[in-house]
Parts: C-alpha cells; structure tokens; sequence
C-alpha cells in the first residue's frame, strides 16, 4: 500500500493479515522487553531468569520431574539439569526418588527456595506495576485471558 492510500479502502482481510503480523510482533518485542528486564532486575538477587521460572514452576506443581519441570520452564532437559544442580548446591530445592518410577527424580522448593522466590516476585512485581501502568485492572485480566488462550491455542 502506498503513503497516499486510504488505508480503510485496503480490503479488510488484507487489513486483518497486518493486524495479525503487528500483534506477533508486539507480542515477541514485549517477550525480548520483559526477558531483559526480568535478567537485569534477578541479576542482583543472584539468579538467572532461568532459575526464578524453575522456582516459579515448583511452587505452583508442588513437586516435578526435570523433564516436566524443562518443558514448563521452556528450556531443555540438559539446561533444566543444570539450573537444578545450581540450585540444589545452594539449598533452594530438594531432590527425592519418585516412589513409583525408580529412575525419576522429583524437585521440589525447599523453605530457602521459598524465601528467595519470594524477594525475587517483589523484583518482577515492579516490572509489572510499570508494564500495566495506565491499564484499567479489568482490562489487564481481558488481556492475560487472551495471552493464555494465544498459548493454548499455539500448543495444540
């Protein structure tokens, strides 16, 4: 379409396909936002983003496998493997055999683990205050019911 163009007079399927490219875009340039945000404000509280998503997922399962807990972090096995080993090395989870499949592991949060995802929330609650900021609260759960119906969507 050219500069001079009525953009309504733009067939509205035509409309629609750029519509949908923009909100991939805002939606993968709020990700690389947010990750970067997210990295700096841990950094000080000595954890990677990786490791606040592995705390984040114990709490709310409970107890999980690496493999379940990689999948729900979105990283791989190996990488789950080793943010586990650091973890563990400093006490935030614990490790027992899964009393009915002997070669699964179960990870779960220790209280230190707690105590650290705890200062670690308030660090991503300032990042969310200011992301939301001028959004009505209504408005943002609308827009979270969205986020989360695009994700079920997407994995099928």
């Amino acid at each position: 379409m050219s500069k001079n163009q009525n953009p309504l007079a733009e067939p509205a399927a035509a409309r629609t396909r750029r519509a949908n490219l923009r909100l991939t875009y805002v939606i993968g340039s709020l990700d690389r936002i947010l990750r970067r945000r997210m990295t700096e404000a841990l950094a000080p509280l000595g954890l990677t983003l990786a490791q606040f998503t592995a705390l984040s997922v114990l709490e709310t399962r409970g107890q999980a496998s690496n493999a379940q807990l990689a999948e729900r972090s979105f990283i791989t096995p190996q990488s789950a493997n080793e943010v586990m080993n650091a973890m563990a090395s400093r006490g935030w989870v614990s490790r027992e055999p899964d009393p009915t499949h002997g070669r699964i592991v179960l990870l779960q949060l220790t209280d230190q683990g707690r105590a650290v995802l705890r200062e670690c929330e308030q660090a991503v609650r300032a990042i969310e205050r200011q992301m939301m900021e001028g959004i009505e609260l209504e408005t943002a759960g609308a827009v979270q019911n969205h986020l989360e119906t695009f994700v079920r969507n997407l994995r099928g």
